[in-house]
């Protein structure tokens, strides 16, 4: 039987990411003590306020079609929002999804197709790879460096452009490093971006989990406005991941050329989830200021844990709910310190090759787990490491690591 060549393009791109998490399920399913640190999962329930919402809303006959652009209230609402941010903003500039992993889809096959390219930040979500190969187009990924704290420089982008790059796929705050760009360097971004007539489809679904200092986007820009397109959900910023609810904020021409397709793929959402949406961006909740609170906090601890661990360097985030960990130091990728880690200690952690090569010497700790626990898993982490012997331990591997991360 004949596939379409989507199919081959996407064999490898799906949950194989996450082999790790799905093992480690498996082997909590079949009771052994796991700690669970690889998803980005909010460990707080959305405010009852917004269930409540949703739950009135069915029993109101809120379960009917909705249309494809979104329901009146949430566009009202969104345009709201985008508004404290750019005057112009109204409805027409946006387009609603069930959670950003759609509205990306969308936009991208809005945007490319076979023969166009995409520029990626790497490390990356582990999503990205499959939006940008699902359009057809090609993924040129440009290096984020840990000795610029995972913040995109913009002659790093600049060298990477080709003549077949369309788009810009910006993240921030990022996942999985936590790094949230300044206005300057989003201006000095911009202005490759200009030059080059790029896109720039920016990922904030982390915005409201900012430790310090202010968000900054290129959607605030003027010179970039008619350029940038913004993908978010409140999956993460109300606790809500289940419930699917994203939008896609961009030029009045880009929403109405990308209807036809949003209606395509979904002809709408579901109205009593829109109607909850409407609420968590209408009123002021405290459910981000919480998980702020909480995430600062237990990254905070993992670093103090570790301190004194020459072989683990952990790297604070300046956002979001995951941290980095180099273990390039101990001799082995990342890959391989976590399927041992997992298989020796019962902690499950994400392979840092899941997200982009410049990751490949890292792990990603989840922040979403209690703090009880958390502290016991760093204490599995640091035993481990202490127990690695042979060449993973050799003295000039140590060595070779520190010249390069302080240069």
């Amino acid at each position: 039987m004949r596939y379409a060549s989507i199919t081959d393009r996407l064999a490898h791109l799906g949950s194989g990411k996450w082999s790790l998490h799905l093992k480690a399920r498996e082997m909590a399913a079949n009771g052994i003590d796991v700690i669970e640190l690889t998803i980005g999962e909010p460990d707080i329930l959305p405010d009852t306020a917004l269930l409540d919402e949703a739950s009135h809303a069915m029993r109101s006959g809120r379960t009917r079609y909705s249309n494809g652009r979104g329901e009146p209230g949430v566009l009202a609402a969104l345009a709201g929002k985008y508004r404290q941010r750019r005057q112009d903003v109204t409805e027409r500039n946006i387009l609603c999804f069930p959670g950003t992993q759609t509205a990306l889809f969308a936009v991208m096959l809005g945007l490319v197709e076979t023969g166009d390219a995409v520029l990626v930040c790497d490390p990356l979500y582990a999503t990205y790879e499959g939006v940008i190969a699902a359009s057809g187009a090609s993924m040129v990924p440009v290096p984020l460096r840990p000795e610029k704290g995972f913040h995109l420089q913009a002659e790093d982008l600049e060298k990477a452009v080709t003549r077949n790059c369309r788009v810009l796929l910006l993240n921030t705050p990022h996942n999985p490093t936590g790094a949230t760009l300044t206005r300057d360097e989003i201006a000095a971004i911009g202005e490759v971006c200009r030059r080059h007539d790029l896109w720039i489809v920016c990922d904030e679904v982390y915005e409201e989990l900012i430790f310090d200092g202010a968000f900054a986007s290129p959607f605030d820009d003027p010179a970039l406005e008619e350029r940038t397109i913004v993908v978010s959900s409140i999956s993460k910023s109300h606790a809500a991941p289940g419930f699917r609810s994203g939008w896609a904020v961009g030029p009045e021409e880009f929403c109405t050329r990308l209807l036809a397709v949003s209606e395509t793929m979904l002809f709408g959402g579901q109205p009593f989830i829109a109607d909850m949406t409407a609420k968590a961006l209408s009123e002021d909740f405290d459910t981000a200021a919480r998980m702020r609170e909480r995430y600062r906090g237990r990254a905070q601890l993992i670093i103090e844990r570790l301190a004194g661990q020459n072989l683990l360097h952990p790297m604070m985030p300046e956002a979001g709910m995951f941290l980095l960990i180099d273990v390039s130091a101990m001799g082995l990728d990342g890959a391989s310190f976590a399927d041992r880690l997992l298989a020796e200690k019962h902690v499950a952690v994400m392979p840092g090759a899941s997200f982009g090569e410049q990751a490949a010497g890292f792990i990603r700790l989840s922040l979403t787990v209690d703090d009880g626990q958390l502290a016991d898993a760093v204490e599995r982490i640091s035993a481990f490491s202490k127990g690695l012997d042979g060449p993973e331990r050799d003295p000039a591997r140590v060595l070779e690591h520190d010249l390069l991360t302080t240069t």
